[in-house]
């Protein structure tokens, strides 16, 4: 599993987001609230979604189930004119990104993620930066289905 490295600029991002942990995962929560309103979104980019994660600064060093994090539903758009009630905006900042591509189901996502923080990271020539962490999911994507893809990104810096 070789990840492609790639640099993005900063990216305009509205949705909806939700504080939770792994312990208590309310992410059924949130896209089912953001989903049945993404069309209220006018001024989206793409048809693809940004699921964001945004992790404390110690959140790997001292990993527990119980560690909160900030999870957003989101799509990328023009600019933030047009924030339809109760949706918030988040300016995604530019930087390196190590992308790995995902195929399967949501129950194989967990080993797939232990991997790349445990494996991936330690042995590369990168470390993980503190910014957001996102997968992007576009037409490939197909929730709870064996042939559903989507591109994990990963933010990193040199060692």
């Amino acid at each position: 599993m070789i990840p492609r490295i790639e640099t993005i600029n900063e990216k305009k991002l509205v949705g909806k987001r939700m504080t939770m942990s792994y312990a208590h995962y309310r992410i059924g929560e949130l896209w089912g609230s953001f989903m049945p309103r993404r069309k209220e979104i006018t001024n989206a980019l793409t048809n693809d979604l940004i699921s964001l994660v945004i992790y404390a600064p110690n959140h790997f060093i001292d990993f527990k189930p119980t560690n909160q994090f900030e999870r957003w539903a989101t799509v990328e758009v023009e600019n933030f004119n047009k924030v339809p009630n109760e949706m918030e905006t988040y300016n995604l900042s530019s930087g390196l990104y190590a992308v790995f591509n995902y195929k399967g189901m949501s129950s194989g996502a967990a080993a797939f993620f232990q991997y790349i923080y445990s494996e991936w990271v330690p042995n590369s020539e990168y470390i993980l930066d503190d910014r957001a962490h996102f997968e992007v999911l576009d037409e490939k994507y197909k929730n709870n289905d064996p042939s559903s893809e989507e591109e994990i990104w990963i933010p990193i810096k040199a060692k």
